[in-house]
Formats: C-alpha cells, structure tokens, sequence
C-alpha cells in the first residue's frame, strides 16, 4: 500500500509539474501546438485597449415601444461589429435609451465608432442594381406561418408597406413576375451594404401574381429563430434613430498592458507568500493546500483561455478574491484535522473526520460567493460582468481542488507515513 500511494503521488506530482511546464512556455510536438496560458487568454477592453461608447437614441418613444426599438438597434449594431470582425465585444442596453458599445483591440476606433453610431439604412435591391423600396417604406416585419409544399407549417417573415412602397413594389414584382430565369426574379434585402436576404418573386405561371397590396412573404429554409432574426433586421431597418454619442473613451493598450504585466506577478507574489505561510502553520497538509491551489490555477486560466473569456482588471479582481476563498476554505479543513488530532485520533481518523466536519462550512461559504458571482454576471454590464464570470469559474474550481484533490493527496501522504509523526500534520 506504501509503495503504490508513493507511486500515484509521484504521478500526480509530475502531471502537476508538466502542466505548469506547459502553461507557462508552451509546447510543440509535430504539428499539436500548445501556446502558453499569459498569450492564448484575450484580454478585455482595459487590458488590450480599444475603444468604448455610450450611444443614446434620440426618440420620443416609451415603454414597450422603446424597448422593442432599442432591441431592434442593439441586434443592428452587432451585426455591424460582426462585420469588424471583432471578437467577443460587449454590447448592451444601459438604462432604457442608452446602447454601451465595448470593443476590445480595434486598430481605428474613430471608424468603430462612426459605423456603429450611423442610423442602419434598409434597402430592397432589384436584379438591375435598382433601390426599390428602402426601410422608411416599410411598416412592420413579424414571423409567421405558411404550409410549404409538404403541407408543414413553416415559419416566414411576413412584410407590410406603406402607401409609396405599396405602389413602388406593385411595379416590380410586375415586372419582375413572368421572368422564368429564376435569378431575375430576385428582390434583394440589403442592410449597411450587406445582403442579408435573397428572396425570389414566385413564377407567375406557377401561380405568382404581382402583389398590390403593400403585403408580401418571405419564404425559406430557416427556423423560427432565424426568421425572427431578419424580421427584426428589416424592423430596425425600417425604424431608423438617430444615436447620439453620450460618452466615448479610447484606450491605449500600453497602460492596459503594464497593468496585465504587473497583475500576474502581483498574483505570482501572492501564491507563494501563500504557499510559505501554509506550509510553515500546517506543514504536510499546508504543502498538500499548496499544489491544490497550483492545480486550481492552471484549472482556472485554461478554462477562461478555452471559453473565450475575455480578462479584465475586475476578472482578475475576481479571480484573486476566488483564490481567497480557496485558502479559507483548506484553512477551515486544517483546522478541523488538528483538532482531531490535538483529541488523541490517529492521523488517518483526524483526516477523514476534519474534511467531514469542515465540509457544511465550506460549501456554504462558497455558495453564497457563488450567489454574488451569478448575480453580478446576470445583471452586471461590462467590466462587472467579467468580474462576475471569472468569480463564478474560480469558486467552482476553488471547491474542486479544496475538497476533492486535498483530501485525496492528503490521504496518499498519510498512508506513506502510515500514520506517525503528528507534528508534521500540524499539531
């Protein structure tokens, strides 16, 4: 039993070691390659620099009208940033009539922002290159339901015109109507320059007829989901605002950088005070705490480095304050083991018992963090939301490393010591 618990930590203790190895230069072998952990997490908008703006919509609108109007704007500006090809940029409603734009690593943020703040323009395009109708034209876009041709009913985007779209649509769709090349049949949808949909007139001896009546519907291979969606563009498009800029700030990367730099060494610092200081008050179980917490750090940042977590200032806030909570959580532990043995139990007893008795502790006190952390990322905006995900992440991995992965190498160093020498477990 001695010798296979020797075995498994030495295992353990080299995976531990070759992890951290990897995280901190990286590794290649043929054509895998591993970046290390400090490259491959994205930084935030205060740590790479970019560009933030507070646009508000210059309306008289309220209530529900409002928020179906800045819904409407919101989905618009992301579609544009998409089209900056922009990665995780955070955008939300502020208030009722404020949109907050956050853009992370942009090389023109005056260009940014420009694009994100003019009013959507909504075209409908014949095969000619001819505007036939633009958003003002139409009244309402909604999803509805049609049997297609198998007698399903699937869903459709159904349009209203006004009075002049009515009348200029007519015109086309007679044109257009009794032309067999199904290509000259195409009415085009364009927003911002970008066509997002392509829909053919039905082929007049098939059944089209010219549509006269300012109603026409949008037929396709799409779900309910993406039928709402381009109802909703071609809604925003059609209900152009004016957004004016209420606060704008531009941010270097240099400060953003210097802070990132000097974060993780502040954070390297802070680990190994905490490695000293656990392990000169507990001893053995205060070296177990410490590859617990290099286990829950390498956890943490590959986790945020494969979810695409964006890391801020807060996030990192976040994450130290998760590290916190960690230490409390194997101090709580300790503290119950030597108690157990200050009473006369073997170390193996005092072990078992300890994490049994700690752990309604422990758990509650991570749940409630874990309460804080979920709240603040639901309603959190920005740099709070961050601080909220890496919180949330950090205390699912700080119980992980604290109950399970202690009390397991804990018990593999008891059973190599078989039991002697209390001293060395803190007592």
């Amino acid at each position: 039993m001695k010798t296979r618990n020797s075995i498994i930590l030495i295992l353990i203790l080299a995976i531990i070691g070759g992890w951290t190895f990897v995280a901190i230069n990286g590794m290649k072998i043929g054509k895998l390659e591993v970046g290390n952990i400090k490259n491959s997490i994205d930084l935030g908008l205060d740590l790479a620099g970019g560009v933030y703006v507070v646009l508000e919509a210059d309306t008289d609108a309220k209530g529900e009208e409002l928020q179906k109007l800045m819904n409407q704007t919101k989905v618009i500006i992301e579609e544009r940033v998409d089209g900056l090809g922009i990665s995780e940029p955070n955008i939300s409603i502020e208030g009722e009539n404020r949109i907050r734009v956050e853009l992370a690593g942009v090389d023109d943020p005056q260009e940014a922002i420009e694009l994100i703040g003019k009013t959507a323009q909504l075209q409908f395009v014949d095969p000619e290159e001819n505007v036939v109708l633009t958003g003002k034209n139409v009244v309402n876009a909604d999803v509805a339901f049609q049997q297609n041709q198998m007698g399903v009913d699937a869903p459709v985007v159904s349009l209203e015109l006004d009075k002049e779209g009515t009348k200029n649509f007519a015109n086309i769709t007679e044109k257009l109507i009794g032309k067999p090349d199904i290509k000259d049949r195409i009415v085009y949808i364009v927003l911002d320059g970008e066509v997002i949909s392509s829909p053919a007139l039905e082929y007049v001896e098939t059944g089209g007829k010219p549509i006269t009546d300012g109603r026409a519907v949008i037929t396709g291979n799409f779900d309910v989901e993406e039928a709402n969606h381009l109802a909703t563009l071609i809604r925003a498009g059609s209900l152009p605002v004016e957004l004016i800029e209420h606060q704008t700030s531009v941010i270097g990367p240099t400060l953003g950088l210097e802070a990132y730099e000097k974060s993780i060494k502040a954070g390297g610092i802070a680990l190994i005070l905490i490695f000293i200081f656990m392990t000169i008050i507990y001893k053995i179980p205060g070296i177990v705490a410490s590859l617990s917490l290099i286990v829950y750090t390498l956890f943490i940042t590959f986790t945020i480095s494969s979810l695409g977590v964006k890391l801020t200032l807060p996030g990192i806030a976040g994450l130290i304050l998760s590290i916190g909570m960690a230490v409390d959580s194997n101090v709580l532990i300790f503290e119950r083991i030597r108690e157990e043995l200050l009473l006369g139990k073997t170390t193996r007893s005092a072990v078992d018992s300890g994490f049994k008795r700690a752990l309604t502790s422990v758990i509650d006190s991570n749940i409630t963090t874990l309460i804080a952390g979920i709240v603040l990322y639901y309603f959190g905006i920005g740099p709070i939301k961050g601080f909220g995900i890496t919180l949330i992440i950090g205390i699912i991995a700080s119980m992980i490393t604290s109950i399970f992965l202690s009390k397991y190498l804990l018990g593999l160093i008891v059973g190599i010591t078989n039991n002697k020498n209390k001293k060395i477990y803190g007592a």
